[in-house]
């Protein structure tokens, strides 16, 4: 796993969602909930749709296209209309800049 620096954590505030684009890989969606920092594919695995642009209620990201669901945590389908999970992934957070682990 290689450890991509994407944001300043000082510029992610609480509640909210962040689209990153990293070049060779998809984009990511990082969220900030509680003070721990989550990271997860943008697009729903239902539809093209960015993460992104949709709504964080607590630890759950809705979709804005069809409001099915997701747990920012896990990846795991909340509500339907989704029925597959979404990709997870690890945060750290080194001298103030948040690095996701992704896959070689």
């Amino acid at each position: 796993m290689a450890k991509i620096p994407a944001y300043s954590n000082n510029d992610l505030k609480e509640g909210q969602i962040e689209r990153i684009d990293l070049d060779g890989h998809e984009p990511i969606a990082l969220y900030k909930v509680e003070g721990q920092i989550y990271a997860t594919e943008d697009t729903c695995s239902h539809g093209a749709a960015s993460l992104a642009e949709g709504d964080l209620d607590g630890h759950e990201i809705v979709c804005p296209f069809h409001d099915g669901s997701f747990d920012i945590r896990t990846g795991q389908v909340v509500l339907p209309p989704c029925t597959s999970p979404i990709q997870t992934f690890p945060v750290t957070i080194e001298n103030g800049t948040i690095l996701i682990e992704l896959p070689d």
